[in-house]
């Protein structure tokens, strides 16, 4: 999840220095990460620069002594071949079916083959945006979701009769939540045997903690450690996958120092917040690595554009037919190519040999992409379009072709005598019918935003439910305010997600938006456990899913001496439901606002100065009496708008990869160390929080409750 990447790597740093110094390395910008090694702009000098950089790989692993060992034993090597990597989010709609409560593997790794040639792994990523909200740390969270994690391990068997690849996910900044009795090594162990998981993602660090390699390897065969951080070059032995993230391509392509350094070692180029995966494609391409496709940011829809889910659809079979020389000795980075902006990696074995290509011109191009000797009886073939192509002269051939604006190209040479031409045939009909795919569009692909509709009986003035404050209609600009977080808010109107300011992470952002609202009433309090007895007992009211539900209840019971508390552990729909038994609704965000701010808009519902004596932020630990701080009412006489807990509203909304819901408030609880977590503590009137919406167990909170309201008819 690191913003920005970090330098590590003492060894990778002092490369760079000294081809520097040679006037072999010429960063496109000063901020250039140093893993990325850039070569001099004129290809003359190329061949010297690959020269020194074999120099210095050889140096460094003789000084380190370096080992691949754990590349040569043959439970590992799935980890070379694992190119296209999803970051699902498990509460993901296309995976996530909450109306049925079930996980649909087989159609969601379906559609990832139409859109962007399918997956080779999968990270699980659970807790994060929504860890925070109460106490439930990131284990809690696998063991939360549907069945648990014997539910986790019959998806990672799904997957696994896929051919695809499992990790989970490690937040090492997660020290604030309820700790467990175990140390955080023990318990990534435990949860990798119980679901049969085949990695560790390890979120914002640049290697795994001491110890947990070994442990590891006590418990489980072949688990595979991917830093998101880029490991250094001494912890590459024991890490089998990196990831390249935020890397800037330069005007020439560069080589990935971890990839250069030791062949199998597959790293994963990600940009997540860019709308054009261009110059991750090249670098993966040219460096033989593979892709992060990540369209779902922790909530946030960012889906691929047509023409990147073109190129990852026709790199990707290539990569995986030819593996073996991708992750081989025989790599030869930049050589001359016949055409302006158009570069290629040679990758060669005793047999084959094969040219990846990229174009960094925004036009097509068409020309002599390669000249090379002929040998005899080699045959030339475009794996992107299928075709047999070159022109041989003496002894020389001549690749002439063409390729797409900002777009791929690969080329195979291969001895005509042996090769299985039905097999390699069959291949190239798969490619070119691929490449009749192909789509040049690049604009933005998005959802449109659904609200929940909202249809209800309304009171008249004389007839308001009893215990309800009467709020005017009113038409006025509302700010709103909210901390950017990379789960993103919902758009204004014709807006999208990524036009936030991209500087201003983790900081309040505030937006003016006209809202105008009829008159209503709204509850003078929350909802009480008390009250909710009573809706139980009347209704005999069972959710579809019990999992957490009123889990603070003791036999079916309010706790004693908290019937008149906020009632929490209770989702949307069991308030909805409330809601509906009671003849009223839930308040929208608007109005939920509106209530707590009144016609001056205050800060707070008793002014604009926060005073923790008017309510509940978190003094006791724990939730207090809806009516304990009379005078932290709104100018309305409403309770408990600001603290105790946070409340749904009825402003739900979904787009084609998230279901969430703002809520209003704030709570008593904070969880304490690390800005990953969501916000906590009493909040002003104006503050909203998005809240994803994943699964019954997971939506419901020890922090979170409601109020009702109701429509007042002129």
């Amino acid at each position: 999840m690191g913003l920005r990447v970090k330098i590590t790597g003492l060894v990778a740093k002092l490369l760079i220095i000294l081809l520097a110094s040679k006037g072999m390395a010429q960063p496109a910008t000063t901020n250039v990460p140093s893993q990325i090694i850039h070569p001099p702009a004129n290809s003359g000098l190329w061949q010297n620069w690959r020269n020194e950089l074999s120099k210095k790989r050889t140096e460094i692993k003789e000084k380190i002594g370096y080992s691949g060992n754990r590349y040569t034993d043959p439970d590992y090597q799935w980890a070379s071949k694992c190119f296209n990597v999803a970051m699902l989010m498990l509460f993901d709609k296309r995976f996530y079916d909450a109306e049925t409560g079930l996980y649909n593997v087989n159609a969601f790794l379906q559609d990832a083959i139409e859109q962007v040639g399918g997956y080779d792994g999968v990270v699980l990523w659970h807790a994060y945006p929504r860890i925070g909200f109460d106490d439930r740390n990131q284990f809690d969270f696998y063991r939360a979701f549907p069945g648990g994690l014997q539910g986790l391990r019959k998806i990672v068997a799904q997957f696994h009769r896929k051919g695809v690849k499992v990790f989970i996910d490690y937040n090492p900044w997660d020290t604030g939540t309820r700790r467990e009795k175990d140390p955080d090594i023990d318990m990534l162990c435990s949860i990798v045997v119980a679901i049969d998981a085949d990695g560790i993602f390890l979120d914002t660090m640049d290697g795994a903690m001491e110890g947990l390699r070994l442990k590891l390897d006590k418990v489980k065969k072949a688990v595979v450690l991917e830093s998101e951080i880029e490991v250094p070059v001494e912890r590459i032995k024991d890490h089998n996958m990196s990831w390249a993230q935020n890397y800037e391509t330069g005007t020439v392509p560069g080589v990935l120092w971890n990839k250069w350094f030791e062949r199998r070692h597959l790293m994963h180029l990600t940009k997540r917040w860019a709308t054009d995966h261009t110059s991750e494609i090249h670098t993966a391409w040219m460096n033989g690595c593979g892709m992060i496709v990540w369209d779902n940011i922790f909530g946030t829809a960012n889906l691929y554009n047509q023409r990147d889910r073109s190129m990852l659809r026709m790199m990707l079979p290539i990569q995986r037919r030819y593996q073996s020389m991708f992750s081989g000795e025989g790599w030869e980075p930049l050589v001359r190519t016949g055409i302006s902006g158009v570069f290629a990696s040679k990758w060669y074995n005793d047999e084959t040999v094969v040219w990846t290509i990229v174009n960094t011109k925004q036009e097509d191009q068409y020309g002599t992409l390669l000249c090379i000797p002929h040998i005899k009886g080699v045959v030339y073939y475009n794996l992107l379009t299928g075709q047999q192509t070159g022109v041989v002269h003496g002894d020389t051939v001549y690749i002439t072709d063409s390729i797409k604006g900002q777009g791929i190209g690969a080329i195979l040479a291969i001895k005509n005598k042996g090769i299985n031409l039905d097999d390699l045939s069959s291949f190239l009909r798969q490619q070119s019918t691929l490449y009749s795919r192909y789509n040049s569009d690049t604009s933005r692909i998005y959802s449109i935003e659904k609200q929940t509709p909202a249809g209800f009986a309304s009171f008249t003035k004389n007839a308001i439910p009893k215990n309800m404050a009467l709020v005017e209609g009113s038409s006025y600009p509302a700010t709103i305010c909210f901390t950017q977080r990379e789960c993103g808010f919902y758009p204004e109107q014709g807006k999208n997600y990524q036009e936030l300011p991209n500087d201003r992470w983790f900081q309040t952002i505030s937006r003016t938006t006209n809202v105008v609202l009829q008159t209503y009433a709204i509850d003078e309090t929350p909802v009480t456990n008390r009250q909710f007895y009573t809706f139980l007992q009347a209704t005999q009211y069972k959710p579809a899913d019990h999992n957490y539900f009123l889990r603070h209840w003791v036999n079916g019971r309010p706790p004693k001496g908290k019937e008149d508390h906020p009632v929490a552990y209770v989702n949307i729909d069991d308030a909805r439901a409330y809601a509906k038994w009671a003849g009223k609704r839930l308040p929208t965000e608007g109005e939920w606002q509106y209530a707590a701010e009144g016609p001056q808009h205050l800060q707070y519902p008793w002014g604009n100065t926060f005073d923790a004596k008017r309510c509940n932020n978190g003094q006791l630990n724990g939730t207090t009496p809806v009516k304990a701080y009379t005078d932290g009412r709104s100018y309305f006489g409403c309770y408990d708008m600001c603290g105790n807990t946070w409340e749904w509203t009825e402003s739900e909304r979904s787009d084609a990869l998230t279901r969430y819901c703002i809520i209003k408030g704030g709570s008593y609880y904070k969880a304490m160390g690390s800005h990953w977590y969501t916000d906590g503590g009493a909040q002003p009137n104006n503050f909203s929080a998005k809240f994803i919406r994943i699964h019954p167990g997971l939506d419901r909170c020890a922090t979170i409750g409601f109020r009702c309201a109701v429509d007042i008819a002129d």
